[in-house]
């Protein structure tokens, strides 16, 4: 145990994150005559789940100190950061920053002890081969998917000597987007401790006028008093800037309660329904978000995945939105429900009025669900879009509606067709182009990607919920988004030829509540003014809407203004351009067109100095002599992101005064799939592998022992069994097909996991993982991704991989599947399974490997040759009883499924005997779920 403790606690020191800083201070908010001074606003707290950081008295953080300034919805934020370290050992100081998902970093500096570090934009191999050539020593960066829905991480670590400072800012740009009426900036504050200066400031500027300003509580009224907000007609601040006394949890903490989002929420006015276009410095934008219209008629089929790993809470809350949704549909709608695992059902093959009666009928039909089995996407997307085809064709569809599908998923295709490339292609072959699919990914496993090339392809957008969220509400938000359309066929048309490379961010639907960006370029030198002329199609009538915008109007207002972003046209104009060039480049249909997309990407990205999928930046000092690479991050760290933690102790040495080189190499790698990746399992475990090796960890003497257990197919063996817990793991014995130099070989061929307090039984096999609670079944197969909560009970199934079973967060069991040829004339696939050790189990814990969670005292000694000289012998001590072993090695299947990774142990022969209590015999057990009675 002592090993294992160790090794999490490196683990928790070296992780860590961090964010601080400002070398210089930032610019007061002034010469704002026309502000006036509004109610003080509010906030609430989201706790973090993350780990107690010891020693914080060593780090003081100086200042931490965040600017943004909003111009006409292009935001533009600096987190600055100083601290400085007090130990008298050097520390790791981590600056971790969370930013919103599709944000570009455009710039980031830190200095440590005097030197500095700056950054630039390069192509990715040409920034990769510039790490490679001067790798700086002691310090790390990357760019880090975070599991929260809309949040990425930017991080760094550095390696400070005592008495050093460091200093950190780092600068990124994103659009507001518009959201059910509203904007919403968010700042993941989470200096993760108490600062001497703690500021921060939101600039608004908006030319067409602020409408309202709100900061929701977000700090449970912590803060209540503390932020400030001001604002004009056309302009407006908000100021947060607690003091060290504020920032504390309690009068008398050390902790800080800044620790989570400060959203500041706006909309802007709006008179004109052809919307607002702005023209400066040779780029134009035009925002379009008209009012007061009556919903279009919509014909909606909702899609949602029942497999096996919806199983819980994600399908309770899924069923719990969905007749929320149904109550929202209007009388003129129409709409049907398909539910799908490895078969596809219907509510209704047709289409059907929103009425009362069929509203309550789908109500109930839904709260019948019970998920088990595959996922069949294919099957469901396209019988979905059978019906709308269908209803179209004949007639039975109001002209003026629009026809959407949301599909609601959580895993990947397993069943049908299950390659990607293929369903894409079906749904887009089938698919009208009146219908529109947006689609729902829930869960840490889901092929997000491959939806949001679905959905963009077709006219709609995907969004994402991880698992550990509230699925009921962000699916309820979801659809309010797409749910109420107001205008079909909405067409942008610049007249003038000065007037190029225009581009957008929506499909040409209009949905209330939502925005539609156009923005492009014009030469001034030709055009005083841009015209804009727009067409759509309302509920009742066809519209066409023209306005002119005049350069100079824009320009006297921007430069009365110090806070504006006089490049705030050019900014956005390259955002939304690079973003939908790389939607296109995702559905480029051959290599060709990929290639001079890709270029064009890397062009601007280049440009416009940004960080993109094919840039990457390289952060380096001076002398160029030390560098970091900003790029897809080379681990996931399975803590909570954004927070200041303080690193191992280094000793000093040679190499530059104030770092040293990180334990472990740090090497590029791309995020795949935006997947979560796991942390290093722990070292020292219990496991059974093949046929089968029984490997006992023993803490105290930090020693492995090994014994085989020799029996028959179809024979059920105690693993773990503790009746006073009332849990019980036992695994059934299968044989190879035939026998092999005279010996059948036998292996585990299911695992039964027994919890009697929840009543719930798991049986898994090579071919599928069954829970069982009470007279409740689902059936889970090898090929899902799946994450099944029932009471203190999780199930993680990593497809064709693991399945982790993890009572109250303390006690697991992890089991491993070995596939090998079907065709193999003699091996089977079969189960190997692991255990870390734990003092949850009570003291009459028993079985084969249950009897061991109390470790017996051993002593190994008088070591010497072996009849084969690479396999010693020694004399080991036991439970009274004095055994020769054996010197070997058996495998640990975990972290190579294939080759396995050596672990050395002492052998036992003969079934384990005099090691185990008994005779292997003894463990024998009638039934998958038998606890064990020992004497």
């Amino acid at each position: 145990m002592k090993g294992l403790t160790c090794f999490l606690i490196w683990l928790f020191l070296l992780e860590a994150p961090a964010f601080e800083i400002p070398t210089n201070g930032l610019p007061e908010f002034a010469e704002y005559g026309d502000l006036v001074e509004l109610a003080p606003g509010k906030f609430q707290f989201v706790p973090a789940n993350r780990r107690y950081q010891e020693n914080v008295d060593q780090v003081t953080l100086y200042s931490y100190k965040v600017q943004s300034t909003i111009t006409s919805r292009m935001a533009n934020t600096i987190i600055q950061s100083k601290l400085v370290n007090n130990s008298p050992q050097p520390q790791n100081v981590v600056f971790d920053v969370q930013i919103p998902k599709g944000a570009f970093i455009s710039n980031f500096t830190m200095s440590v002890d005097g030197t500095t570090f700056t950054s630039s934009i390069k192509e990715k191999t040409v920034a990769r081969a510039l790490y490679a050539q001067a790798r700086a020593k002691g310090k790390t960066a990357g760019l880090v998917r975070s599991r929260t829905v809309d949040m990425e991480n930017f991080k760094t670590e550095v390696n400070v000597l005592p008495g050093a400072k460091v200093q950190f800012e780092l600068q990124y740009q994103e659009v507001k987007w518009r959201k059910l009426g509203s904007y919403e900036h968010r700042l993941h504050l989470q200096p993760g401790r108490l600062a001497k200066h703690l500021e921060v400031d939101v600039w608004i500027i908006e030319p067409q006028g602020i409408k309202f300003l709100h900061i929701p509580d977000t700090f449970e009224g912590h803060f209540d008093g503390v932020p400030v907000l001001s604002k004009g007609q056309q302009k407006a601040h908000v100021s947060f800037k607690p003091t060290v006394a504020q920032q504390r949890k309690c009068s008398n903490c050390s902790e800080t309660a800044v620790d989570g989002e400060l959203v500041v929420m706006y909309d802007v006015n709006r008179e004109e329904k052809a919307g607002e276009l702005e023209v400066f410095n040779g780029y134009f934008v035009h925002f379009f978000a008209p009012e007061n219209l009556d919903p279009i008629p919509k014909n909606i089929l909702f899609v949602i995945d029942i497999s096996g790993s919806m199983w819980g809470i994600k399908m309770k809350q899924t069923v719990e939105a969905m007749k929320t949704i149904l109550d929202d549909l209007r009388a003129e709608d129409q709409f049907s429900v398909i539910d799908f695992n490895h078969n596809v059902r219907t509510w209704r093959n047709d289409l059907v009025s929103a009425t009362k009666a069929q509203i309550a009928d789908a109500k109930r039909y839904i709260e019948k669900i019970q998920p088990n089995g595959g996922t069949n996407i294919n099957e469901a997307l396209l019988r979905a879009i059978f019906i709308l085809n269908e209803a179209n064709n004949l007639g039975l569809l109001d002209p003026n509606s629009v026809s959407l599908i949301i599909l609601v998923s959580d895993g990947d295709p397993t069943v049908g067709e299950v390659k990607l490339s293929k369903i894409q292609k079906n749904v887009k072959q089938n698919i009208q182009d009146n219908i529109s699919l947006f689609s729902l990914g829930i869960g840490f496993d889901v092929d997000y990607d491959f939806l949001k090339r679905l959905s963009n392809e077709n006219r709609g957008i995907a969004q994402r919920i991880y698992g550990n969220q509230d699925t009921s509400s962000q699916l309820k938000k979801f659809y309010n988004q797409v749910s109420t359309p107001l205008l079909r066929n909405v067409q942008f048309n610049y007249p003038h030829t000065s007037v190029t490379d225009v581009t957008q961010n929506s499909f040409h639907n209009y949905f209330g509540g939502s925005e539609i960006v156009v923005a492009g370029k014009f030469d001034p030198d030709k055009l005083e003014q841009v015209q804009s002329i727009i067409t759509a199609t309302s509920a009742n009538t066809e519209l066409v809407l023209e306005t002119l915008a005049q350069m100079d109007d824009l320009e006297d207002f921007l430069s009365k203004d110090k806070h504006a972003d006089p490049d705030f046209t050019k900014k956005l104009w390259a955002y939304l351009t690079i973003n939908q060039l790389l939607a296109e480049r995702s559905l480029a249909p051959t290599a060709a067109a990929k290639r001079k997309i890709t270029k064009t990407i890397l062009q601007m990205s280049l440009e416009h100095h940004i960080v993109t999928p094919l840039t990457a930046m390289v952060i380096e000092n001076d002398a160029g002599d030390e560098r970091m690479l900003a790029d897809s991050p080379p681990q996931d760290h399975t803590c909570c992101s954004g927070a200041l933690y303080y690193g191992s102790k280094v000793a000093s040495g040679s190499i530059p005064s104030w770092a040293k080189p990180s334990p472990t190499p740090v090497t590029a790698m791309r995020a795949v799939r935006g997947q979560v990746l796991e942390s290093t399992p722990p070292p020292h475990v219990m496991r059974v592998e093949n046929d089968p090796h029984f490997i006992i960890y023993l803490p105290k003497s930090q020693k492995n022992i090994c014994f085989n257990i020799d029996s028959e197919p179809g024979k059920i063996l105690n693993l773990v069994s503790d009746p006073e817990s009332g849990i019980s793991v036992n695994g059934q014995l299968i044989g190879a097909k035939k026998p092999q130099n005279g010996k059948l070989r036998t292996y585990f061929g299911k695992l039964g996991f027994y919890f009697q307090s929840e009543d719930l039984k798991i049986e898994i096999s090579t071919e599928t993982i069954t829970l069982s609670h009470g007279s409740r079944t689902s059936i889970l197969s090898w090929s899902d991704t799946a994450h099944v909560v029932n009471q203190r009970v999780l199930v993680s199934v990593k497809k064709e991989k693991t399945v982790t079973v993890t009572l109250d967060k303390e006690m697991s069991f992890s089991v491993l599947l070995h596939r090998v040829w079907k065709k193999h004339p003699i091996n089977v696939d079969f189960l190997g399974i692991y255990i870390p050790p734990t003092n949850k189990f009570s003291p009459n814990a028993h079985g084969l490997l249950g009897q061991f969670m109390h470790e017996p005292k051993i002593s190994i000694f008088s070591e010497r040759p072996g009849k084969d000289p690479e396999k010693p012998e020694a004399s080991m001590d036991v439970k009274g009883q004095k055994l020769t072993v054996t010197r070997g090695f058996q495998k640990d299947y975990r972290t190579d499924i294939v080759f396995g990774t050596d672990v050395s142990c002492w052998f036992v022969h003969n079934s384990g005997k005099g090691f185990i209590d008994g005779h292997y015999k003894d463990y024998f057990v009638p039934h998958l779920y038998s606890i064990l009675k020992w004497p």
